[in-house]
Order: structure tokens, then sequence, then C-alpha cells
């Protein structure tokens, strides 16, 4: 695996460029903490970039930028959107990076990115990490927002079905927003899954969120199958009426979020949040026989990949 500083990328002169045997990561150091790319050497990024704010620095308004960012959630206006347009510091340690945002003054939280790259195969390990620096409690929970390319489909695994006479409780919870509409096109309900489609040409947003307790998402672009795994645990509460994970679209791009639970957090503590990323390629049809046959073994072949 190869580190190395000082990386220009679009208009940025102190980004980090982090390589394995197979795939590239870029990391902002001029704004941040962001994850500006992810992709094959030699290929297009698996992230959205914003061609028009690429190397931009500085100002008290927020900008979208692309790429990997955080938040803390629940969302409100000003407070979620604070910018993230300042340089961050941050340390090398092996094969972690670590990146730390000046405090947001509005809000007394500090934000630290912790990423690690396998130096054999294509996962990334990313622990977010929100520090309380007031002198009182808050409620909040990490949030990790990966801002896809444009013209792919996000795959979201449901609960197993079940007839009534193996069991009568609810196993499906699905938030939808005062926006979201379940006749547009752009949405498969499936039997196993629901896929969401990014479609560049459509006029109006959609959004849901769920509770998923097997723990992943997926969105594939051309060959390009990009996967997050988290864990879930039904002992802790979740923002939004119990989400952990969240898929928004709109024509420029589609967001796979993921949250970690909702803590009481003190001051000077922290609370953590971390994903594990994947990428692979394969062909994948989209109907649920080949999603059985190409994801869902892709997917437990990396789970058993996963450090214990």
């Amino acid at each position: 695996m190869e580190i190395y500083e000082k990386h220009q990328y679009k208009g940025w002169n102190n980004c980090i460029q982090v390589l394995n045997n197979d795939i590239e990561l870029i990391i902002t150091t001029d704004i941040g903490p962001r994850i500006i790319r992810l992709g094959f050497k030699g290929e297009d990024n698996i992230f959205r970039e914003f061609d028009g704010q690429m190397g931009n620095t500085g100002g008290s308004e927020w900008q979208f930028y692309g790429g990997h960012r955080f938040w803390h959630a629940p969302e409100a206006m000003p407070r979620t959107y604070c910018p993230d347009n300042n340089p961050v510091n941050y340390i090398i340690n092996g094969n972690k990076i670590i990146l730390a945002q000046e405090l947001e003054e509005k809000t007394g939280i500090q934000k630290e990115l912790e990423i690690e790259i396998n130096k054999d195969k294509n996962y990334v390990k990313v622990v977010h990490r929100l520090i309380n620096k007031n002198l009182w409690e808050i409620k909040m929970a990490p949030w990790a927002l990966s801002v896809m390319a444009q013209g792919g489909i996000a795959i979201i695994p449901q609960e197993p079905y079940e007839p009534p006479e193996k069991n009568l409780l609810p196993v499906r919870p699905l938030i939808l927003w005062s926006y979201t509409d379940m006749a547009d096109p752009r949405w498969v309900w499936g039997s196993k899954y629901i896929l969401l489609k990014q479609e560049p040409k459509a006029k109006k947003p959609q959004k849901i969120g769920i509770c998923n307790t097997h723990g992943w998402i997926s969105y594939i672009k051309d060959e390009n199958i990009f996967v997050k795994l988290v864990d879930y645990n039904n002992k802790k509460k979740y923002p939004d009426l119990g989400c952990n994970m969240e898929v928004y679209t709109n024509s420029d791009i589609l967001e796979l979020e993921t949250l970690g639970s909702l803590e009481e957090v003190l001051p000077d503590d922290h609370i953590e949040h971390i994903e594990y990323w994947f990428l692979h390629k394969a062909g994948l049809v989209f109907n649920e026989s080949s999603i059985d046959k190409v994801l869902i073994p892709f997917i437990e072949r990396t789970r058993e990949s996963l450090p214990d």
C-alpha cells in the first residue's frame, strides 16, 4: 500500500492519495473531513463530483463538493449544514489516516474521520467520530453520507418474507418523507429488495429510510459494485423514527446514508459509527435472482474477510 501527501486533485493541492493493488482513495485536507474519490485505479470515481466546486475553499456557505461527507443527525437547518470549507488537521499512523475538523462554533461539536484502507483487499474502514466540546450534554447520532455518481442503482435489502401463520408481527419499518412518491418509476418495490435508480433527467427528489437489520446497502454503476457494511444494534434508538439507513436521490446524485444510534453525549465525550466499504467488479442484471446469485455471495464473502 502507498500513501502520498500533497497530492493535487482537481484544484486542491493538499490531498492524500492512498493506493493498494487495485483501488485508489483520495482524501481532501484543504476542506473536510471528506473523502472525494473512491475507484479502481485509472477508472471513474464511484462518488459524484461537482465540477464547479472542485478546488474551492473558504466561505461561510455550505457546499456540496461530492464524495463522502460526515454530518450529525437529526437533520436541522442550519445546524446540520455547518460548512466544511476550511483545512483539517491530520495524522498518518501506518495504514490509518485521522482527520480532525476545526470545532463547529455554532454547535460545539468536533468531527473526526479515521480512514484505513486494506493493503491487500478492496475494502476501506471509515470511523466517524463526533466529539462534544460543549459544557452540556448533546443528543445526536453520527450520519455518514456517500454521494454516488450519476446513472447507477441503489439496492436495499428487505427483511425475509414469512407467512402470517409463522409471524404475526411487523418486521419492515419503512419511513417516508413528505416528498416521497412511491409511484415514481425510479422505485422498484421487490419481494426481497428495494431498488432506487439515479436518473439525471428526474425532476423531483425522492427519499426513504429503513431499519436495516441486514447491515448492508449497495450501489451498482456499470460493472462497479459498491457495498457498505455497518452494525445494527436492536437495543439502541436510531434517528428519523428508527432509521439506520436512508437513500436520497435527485437529478444530480444518489446518496447512500447510514446512521449510528442516538446517544446523550457528555461534555468531552464522543460517539462513533463505523462503515466498511467494498468495491467489486461483476456483471449484474437488476432482478432479484441475479442479486441473489451475484451480490449476496459477494457480501457474505466480504463479511468473512473483516477483522473480528
